[in-house]
């Protein structure tokens, strides 16, 4: 037994011999649809338009995130975050239990630690993190 096979146009929903599968790309991506030869060429002309568009314009791109300022904080040779807060308590100094450091307070802790100040501004440095606080922790490494 033969079947009929009756395609209907997806847009106006009408049936006829004119109406057949179309493929057609759009933003790297391929798109089917059942459509008649009126509305075939009415996708046409609308593909031909966002094409030009397309030519036309400019792609957004979605802004990124600030990167944060680099940390002005002196560099610490031999010590950590967690040695310039014990040190700052026990100096009658209040300070908090994480987080960032006042540059006021480790620039005192070096003055009263000289061997904390880096030797030399321009060797290299390696970031550490201090397990107890999980503060990062930079320090001179001489050349």
């Amino acid at each position: 037994m033969a079947q009929k096979v009756i395609l209907v146009d997806d847009l106006d929903h009408s049936e006829g011999d004119d109406v057949a599968r179309r493929e057609f790309p759009l933003l790297n991506r391929t798109f089917s649809i059942d459509l008649s030869d009126a509305n075939q060429r009415r996708l046409s002309e609308a593909l031909a338009f966002i094409e030009e568009v397309l030519e036309n314009a400019r792609e957004v791109k979605q802004a990124s995130r600030a990167k944060k300022a680099a940390d002005t904080t002196p560099r610490l040779r031999g010590y950590t975050l967690t040695d310039v807060r014990e040190w700052a308590r026990e100096q009658g100094l209040d300070v908090p239990a994480r987080g960032k450091m006042a540059d006021e307070v480790i620039e005192r802790f070096v003055a009263a630690h000289p061997d904390a100040a880096a030797e030399d501004s321009t060797a290299e440095d390696s970031t550490t993190e201090d397990s107890t606080t999980g503060d990062r922790v930079e320090a001179a490494v001489g050349a």
